[in-house]
């Protein structure tokens, strides 16, 4: 579930970036994957989705988004839920070595 206190605020500037996103009026079901689904099914679904993001305008936004919120599931900004896992276990193994 998405950590909704690390959710912006309700300032207009802070979620108007979404109106200009590639996914807009897309279907949600490509972004996110049914219970269950794996294999072939499963990469098809996220190729089909990321190739969405990769002419998105928004596309660092809304990964910027999807981090900062922790966002679980889904395709956010080009990244699945296990890539944006990776960046966020990288930042805070970063984090400690600089600390």
């Amino acid at each position: 579930m998405t950590v909704i206190s690390r959710l912006p605020g309700a300032l207009e500037e802070e979620w108007d970036w979404q109106f200009a996103g590639a996914c807009r009026g897309a279907d949600s079901q490509l972004f996110f994957h049914p219970a269950g689904e794996r294999g072939q099914a499963h990469d098809d679904r996220d190729r089909a989705a990321k190739a969405v993001c990769a002419r998105c305008p928004v596309r660092e936004r809304c990964l910027l988004h999807a981090l900062a919120a922790r966002e679980r599931y889904g395709v956010w900004g080009g990244c699945t839920e296990e890539e944006r896992r990776g960046m966020l276990r990288r930042r805070r193994r970063n984090r400690a070595y600089a600390g």
